[in-house]
């Protein structure tokens, strides 16, 4: 996943100019550094990391005696070179170093929980009608959720290092603090104490993120590797968001309000939105625009917020598979929409690949080839092109998303593990 730029090298001195960094974090970097170029390159020798990290030999096997007794990593199978002594390889580890993500969407809770090495080892996917609960009831389930994932991890043997939440509005960043979140009637919410006071004077540390940066930012592996720096991931639920990978990074800007486009002034009816404003993209593509094509009389089960999103999606599919008017005319609708929004953030933001997420994702066979025609239409030129897809994580891409920031903590401190009895 893209990593923020830190300058590691150097911490401010009494003059005002940089000082040397001492030797306990100076130790602590160089741990960071090696844990951080094993989880990007794979498995390497000894030898290996010293000539790419430029680290000696003697710190590479101190560093990775410290890392091995805290089960951060181990070592890995043989390998055996045309000549010399086969290399033992040093491999990522920390199966028992976990991260959880909690998603609070509008219709549903997501958990998941995935080790430093990157494997989900735990998910929950529940259906609550968020918008109609109350904030103290949505709260109260979360929190139930969360601390029966972390009994379960704790049986395993397992320790949980923080939670990231992640609800579907702006972040205050520094107060812990959800600004707005227009589909849930959320404001000012202190939800990192009050999901903490929740959880307990003994939970791990509780952050706040987006749900669509944290799902960028778990769909942005997949492109490790390759020369995708740039990407788009658009949520698909009740309210449309995007996250924005620029240059390999996450951009949140000065305020944290980048990517809210579902409120991009593209609905010609100018319906009013939650929001305040009128006239926003989420209403003729988001999720309830959706239901409202394929299903228009109210009354129609897939219309009930209470019944589970992901039975109501694949009734739809059924649909789909089999021609069925509405649902047909339903997709082509909202793909003509998706075009109109998406040609608007290819030119200002020029992505390589754009992912599509939440609903979207279970019909991707039907809604991208039309995406692709009506985009290359408005091709300027092959500077503008851009590889479409859907997420390979569904509905919990938000969750992982979550629970790998949280990881970040272990990757920036590795000390913060103490050693395996």
């Amino acid at each position: 996943m893209p990593q923020p730029t830190v300058d590691r090298g150097a911490t401010p001195s009494s003059t005002g100019f940089p000082g040397p960094l001492a030797p306990a974090e100076m130790r602590t970097s160089n741990m960071s550094l090696l844990l951080r170029h094993l989880r990007r390159h794979g498995d390497r020798s000894r030898a290996q990391l010293a000539a790419e990290t430029g680290l000696s030999k003697a710190t590479i096997s101190s560093l990775a005696a410290d890392l091995t007794e805290r089960g951060l990593v181990r070592d890995g199978r043989l390998v055996r070179g045309a000549v010399g002594r086969p290399g033992l390889p040093l491999t990522l580890d920390g199966a028992h170093v976990t991260g959880v993500g909690v998603e609070i969407a509008v219709d549903y809770l997501a958990l998941t929980a995935v080790t430093l090495s990157g494997i989900t080892v735990r998910e929950t996917l529940t259906t609550v009608d968020a918008a109609h609960l109350g904030l103290d009831a949505v709260l109260d389930r979360a929190a139930e959720l969360t601390r029966a994932m972390l009994r379960s991890l704790a049986d395993a043997d397992a320790s949980c290092v923080g939670i990231t939440v992640a609800p579907p509005g702006v972040i205050d960043y520094a107060q812990g603090m959800l600004r707005f979140a227009p589909n849930l009637g959320w404001r000012q919410v202190p939800l990192v104490a009050e999901f903490a006071a929740r959880l307990g004077p003994l939970a791990p540390p509780v952050r706040l993120e987006n749900d669509a940066k944290l799902a960028a930012l778990a769909e942005f592996a997949r492109f490790e590797g390759t020369d995708v720096v740039d990407m788009l991931y658009l949520t698909g639920e009740t309210g449309v968001g995007a996250g924005i990978i620029a240059d390999g990074r996450l951009m949140r800007g000065w305020s944290g309000f980048s990517g809210e486009v579902g409120h991009l002034p593209l609905d010609p009816a100018m319906t009013l939105c939650n929001c305040g404003r009128r006239g926003c993209w989420e209403l003729i593509v988001g999720l309830d625009a959706f239901l409202r094509l394929v299903a228009p009389d109210p009354a129609d089960p897939l219309r009930d917020p209470a019944a589970p999103l992901e039975g109501r999606l694949h009734a739809i599919r059924q649909r789909v598979d089999a021609h069925d008017e509405a649902a047909m005319l339903a997709l082509e609708t909202i793909t003509q929409h998706l075009s109109t929004g998406l040609s608007v953030l290819v030119d200002v933001l020029n992505p390589r690949a754009i992912v599509l997420g939440g609903y979207y994702a279970h019909f991707g066979d039907v809604i991208l080839p039309g995406l692709a025609e009506l985009l290359a239409q408005r091709r300027m030129d092959a500077g503008s092109g851009v590889e479409l897809s859907t997420t390979r994580l569904g509905m919990l891409a938000t969750a992982r998303g979550g629970a790998l920031l949280a990881l970040e903590d272990v990757f920036d401190n590795p000390s913060l593990v103490p050693s395996r009895p």
